[in-house]
């Protein structure tokens, strides 16, 4: 069996903001993803592990924000992930939350409107 997801992005407006939030929250450094037509950064990942990669990408003809597609990203602490949303432009939408044995999510604002999530065991 595969995992359901294995590739996202997230539309943005302004690459330049949407990149410093997302490398200023989750303390990670996006590398450029050559396309034609699009400008796109893609988030670290390890192709032999679990889990999913993905880009942020601007392409002409789609906004971000205003959508119900949610992805969450893997951290140590969510609560600390929250915490930084506000310093790099985004904000904190719900604050670090329990679902029991399933770990702890939290929702954040991007700087395009976008909401993700963010999942910690602890």
């Amino acid at each position: 069996m595969k995992n359901p997801v294995n590739w996202f992005e997230i539309h943005v407006a302004d690459m330049a903001r949407a990149k410093k939030f997302y490398e200023g929250v989750l303390g990670v450094q996006l590398s450029k993803l050559e396309s034609a037509d699009m400008d796109m950064w893609t988030f670290p990942s390890d192709q032999n592990s679990y889990g999913a990669s993905g880009t942020l990408v601007k392409m002409p003809g789609l906004a971000p924000g205003g959508n119900s597609t949610l992805v969450y990203f893997a951290c140590a602490d969510c609560a600390m992930e929250a915490a930084r949303a506000p310093q790099f432009g985004g904000r904190i939408e719900k604050g670090k939350t329990s679902i029991g044995p399933h770990g702890f999510f939290a929702l954040v604002i991007d700087t395009e409107g976008n909401r993700v999530g963010l999942h910690s065991m602890q």
